[in-house]
């Protein structure tokens, strides 16, 4: 064959393979370009869809470039399908004209047991469509908890309530639903229970990818973006972690990055997570940083400067694992004191992640905790609990928490696909004294028991058991397969344990098959339990026990058996 006649035939077999979906006339796909066996080239003009990517779960993530114009203009990873689709992710080309874009894909370099590049199942899925199906097609999404539409998701971050709404942004990877392309995903709601999922807030730039942090209203316009003006602060994970920040002068729906950045530098590898709050006392905005396996303080008059005062930690509370997601709050009505939450992976109770709690005074420059080194506090004694923090700026003076509802041992092999993982039920926080020690409680949000409607005869997927107490109790919550969560109460012992081994699907992590137990901190007289679809949040009637536990039953549980106690059950209305 002629040099000429090979290069006509490879024209018309790329002819051939051109793939054309409905997003507009032009909107289409050119044949891959297969350069080795880890490098392809696709030629893409969307028009003003999606290019849905198809995904499998058990490859190695490939690296993608999107050039336009010789420019990259967004990069991320995914897991490209080579045998099958799990499901698609979409790509947003964010073009308002007929622009073309390449996208230039490395796969790992070993790729002697999947076969040849072109062959993967991946380019023959690979589509075009004017819009990407967010639809439910998990039987164990929640449906009363906060939830991405698709991808996967874990700290909560950068929450405020302003003008009426509370704002939810959240690490999410929008390319696959494992962990991957930290990006702050945003939700707003109007109760702290129906959201509405809005375009990404924060996207990865030249500084890394957008780690976990915090957001403020700058009321008073210190920082000089306006007042009003909601300023972000969160980790650019690149080389290093460093604190950079962006501002939103549309009530945070876009964020504009500092040019700046980043603000905050420190030569250690552990550097993240800044919970910035305004302090009265010193009229200075603070945040507090993990940094290793403590938390450092600094100050700033303008959220762009910032001055060192002190650290936290050494020798105080659990130290099995690196210190996360801090958060710093004053709680209390006449006895005001500080609540230092700190999240640790690991190192949690029962293993894995969990978030611990430090109570103690704060003038601004330094945290002095007033418990022992050797004590430790746990605010959730559940297997599922992390990374809580606080919504800034809520009404009524109001503490208002979230956490992230699973856990680091198993949170990427939990069994759904569409999306992975949800939010805690919204808690407000006080505090009791037990001893000498001054506690954290949590309570429901008064939006969560707005949700109460009507008794029921029997369980449902979605729904709030009311156990009245009459001393040490047992409650079992049980379906037709003899699938069950087991709850016990000691009165004299003063302890409380959900057993959950039995509870449904177990088998995808040898850390989920567990009995978790707390302390009650006194008598439970009455204990609450919410039920969705895939959870289980008991609570004593003071929030001084609380315990949250993913369960993945075949079945809804429909059955509540109490021994020692009387239970009701009321709807959720959602």
């Amino acid at each position: 064959m002629t040099n000429k006649m090979n290069r006509n035939l490879k024209f018309l077999v790329a002819a051939a393979a051109l793939m054309v979906a409905g997003t507009s006339a032009q909107a289409q796909i050119a044949a891959p370009e297969h350069l080795s066996d880890t490098h392809t080239m696709l030629r893409v003009q969307p028009g003003s869809g999606y290019l849905l990517l198809p995904v499998e779960e058990k490859e190695e993530n490939a690296h993608v470039d999107v050039v336009c114009d010789n420019h990259v203009v967004k990069s991320f990873n995914v897991k490209l399908a080579v045998d099958k689709v799990d499901y698609f992710v979409p790509l947003s080309f964010e073009n308002k004209g007929n622009e073309k874009f390449l996208l230039d894909i490395v796969f790992p370099a070993d790729r002697h047991k999947t076969g040849s590049v072109k062959n993967f199942t991946c380019w023959k899925e690979m589509k075009l469509s004017a819009t990407f199906d967010t639809e439910n097609r998990e039987r164990f999404r929640p449906a009363y908890h906060h939830t991405p539409k698709y991808g996967w998701m874990n700290d909560p971050n950068g929450m405020f309530y302003k003008d009426g709404q509370w704002h939810l942004y959240f690490q999410l990877n929008p390319y696959g639903s494992q962990w991957e392309n930290m990006t702050w995903g945003h939700s707003v709601s109007s109760d702290l229970v129906h959201w509405q999922q809005l375009p990404d807030a924060i996207e990865p730039d030249a500084l890394g990818s957008i780690f976990s942090g915090s957001a403020v209203v700058d009321k008073d316009n210190t920082a000089g973006f306006g007042a009003g003006a909601i300023i972000a602060m969160y980790t650019s994970a690149g080389r290093h972690q460093t604190q950079s920040i962006a501002y939103s002068t549309d009530g945070g729906r876009t964020f504009t990055k500092y040019a700046g950045n980043p603000v905050l530098t420190l030569d250690v590898p552990d550097f993240r997570d800044p919970k910035v709050f305004w302090h009265e006392g010193t009229q200075r905005w603070i945040v507090v940083l993990a940094v290793g396996q403590e938390v450092q303080f600094y100050s700033s008059k303008n959220l762009k400067e910032w001055t060192y005062e002190s650290s936290f930690g050494h020798e105080y509370g659990n130290h099995d694992g690196v210190w996360e997601c801090p958060d710093l709050i004053e709680l209390g009505d006449k006895n005001k004191e500080w609540v230092l939450l700190l999240n640790i992976n690991p190192g949690g109770p029962f293993g894995g992640s969990a978030t611990q709690y430090f109570t103690g005074k704060f003038d601004g420059h330094q945290f002095v905790c007033n418990s022992k080194p050797t004590t430790t506090k746990w605010m959730d004694y559940g297997k599922d609990h992390y990374a809580t923090v606080t919504f800034h700026n809520a009404p009524e003076g109001r503490h208002v928490a979230l956490a992230w509802m699973s856990n680091w041992q198993y949170a990427g092999v939990v069994p759904t696909l569409q999306f992975r993982s949800a939010n805690s039920i919204p808690r407000d926080l006080k505090l009791f004294k037990s001893g000498d020690e001054t506690m954290l409680a949590s309570v429901p949000s008064k939006e969560i028991n707005a949700l109460r409607g009507k008794q029921l005869k029997k369980l449902t997927n979605a729904c709030e058991v009311v156990v009245d107490m009459k001393g040490s109790a047992e409650v079992v919550l049980q379906n037709a397969k003899g699938e069950k969560v087991t709850m016990r109460y000691d009165e004299a012992n003063r302890t409380f344990a959900m057993d959950r081994k039995q509870s449904g699907a177990t088998q995808f992590s040898d850390a989920f098959p567990i009995e978790t137990v707390a302390p009650t901190f006194g008598t439970i007289r009455q204990l609450r339990i919410f039920i969705d679809n895939c959870s289980i949040e008991a609570f004593d009637s003071e929030g001084k026990m609380v315990m949250t536990n993913l369960v993945f039953p075949s079945e809804p549980y429909s059955t509540v058996k109490v021994k020692g106690g009387k239970a009701k059950v009321f709807e959720i209305k959602i």
